[in-house]
């Protein structure tokens, strides 16, 4: 009775075997760490390479923005004015780039626009680089 068919005893060797494979695979390889880590390390470099540049992004917004708020209302509006409240609120956060003469100041109809357009690059490593490219505007009213 416990003797087995030729085809049965082979499913019961593949079987064995499947369950002794897999008793012996526990956990991850380090080939398999690597393919885990290296794609997290890379974006986790890249956040701290941009993370100064979003820093001096969001001042070259509040500064436009105050300064746009400095002059609502005001009939006498220029941009040699409007350049210079901003060099002196550039020179107070320490913002190298852009510079106050990249920002454009113009007339928009009835209104004064302040706007931004400029990019910055972040070396990653080697010949590899991130191209981040920002745009901001402020009216006058």
């Amino acid at each position: 009775m416990d003797r087995l068919e030729p085809h049965r005893a082979a499913d019961r060797l593949i079987k064995r075997g499947v369950m002794g494979m897999r008793a012996r695979q526990k956990g991850i390889t380090f080939i398999g760490w690597l393919f885990l880590l290296v794609p997290v390390a890379i974006v986790g470099y890249s956040a701290i390479r941009l993370a100064p540049i979003y820093l001096t992004y969001m001042k070259v917004v509040k500064a436009i923005d105050q300064t746009a708020g400095e002059y609502a209302g005001d009939e006498t509006v220029n941009p040699a004015a409007v350049r210079s409240t901003l060099y002196r609120r550039f020179d107070i956060d320490s913002i190298v780039s852009p510079t106050v003469e990249s920002i454009n100041v113009k007339r928009d109809g009835d209104r004064w626009l302040i706007s931004a357009d400029y990019e910055e690059v972040a070396p990653l490593f080697g010949n590899v680089s991130l191209l981040i490219r920002f745009q901001t505007a402020a009216k006058i009213d």
